[in-house]
């Protein structure tokens, strides 16, 4: 089984989702650590209530960025993490843990990218430029992470119409349901190994079907 660790920086409702579909059999994974950056995240204390480890890690804590960096490789060889999963994490991994997990690290992002991504966009900020560009869609990217913000490729993308009278919170709360949608699909297709990563390129591979 597929052993995930959770980076997460708010109230952990894309975890939470994930953790739905693990629950009800659908992924085909565990959540075996739950690491943000910020001590009030909803997510550490959603992970506390399910007994899985939670810690808030920031590298304010430590004393040098190779400090922090090692912490955070320690922890994840510990747990026998095969898969990061960013559900709203709001900073930069280190490239050197990005390295370590190449193509093993997936991010939820509110857009459909390459368009609105970057530093900066994320959240409300997001939704506030689709608006003002005056797009007639939206959704949401499941992408694999690199050294730069949201350049990845993508693995699932999902539209979202958006309405005339829409305003940033109400887009946010459709472009949310489609999040909860695909974030859980992915990690389930890294479970059956069937992304393939070439390039900037992403394969998914057809299901196994065992013969009978």
């Amino acid at each position: 089984m597929l052993s995930v660790c959770v980076f997460a920086s708010g109230r952990g409702s894309n975890f939470q989702a994930l953790l739905d579909q693990i629950d009800q059999g659908k992924v085909d994974a565990q959540v075996v650590l739950v690491i943000s950056n910020k001590s009030s995240a909803g997510a550490l204390e959603i992970a506390r209530k399910r007994g899985i480890p939670a810690l808030h890690i920031s590298d304010v804590h430590f004393s040098s960025t190779q400090e922090y960096v090692e912490r955070l490789l320690a922890l994840l060889q510990e747990h026998g993490v095969g898969l990061i999963v960013l559900a709203g994490y709001l900073k930069m991994v280190p490239s050197e843990v990005i390295t370590r997990y190449r193509h093993r690290i997936i991010n939820i992002h509110p857009a459909l990218l390459p368009s609105f991504g970057g530093k900066g966009l994320y959240g409300h900020f997001v939704h506030e430029a689709v608006l003002a560009y005056g797009c007639k869609v939206s959704g949401a990217t499941v992408h694999i992470v690199d050294i730069e913000y949201d350049t990845g490729p993508p693995i699932v993308q999902k539209c979202v119409p958006v309405h005339d009278d829409d305003t940033p919170d109400t887009l946010a709360v459709r472009v949310l349901q489609v999040e909860h949608e695909i974030l859980p699909q992915v990690v389930h297709l890294f479970a059956q190994n069937r992304v393939v990563v070439s390039g900037h390129h992403v394969r998914i591979l057809p299901e196994r079907r065992e013969e009978i």
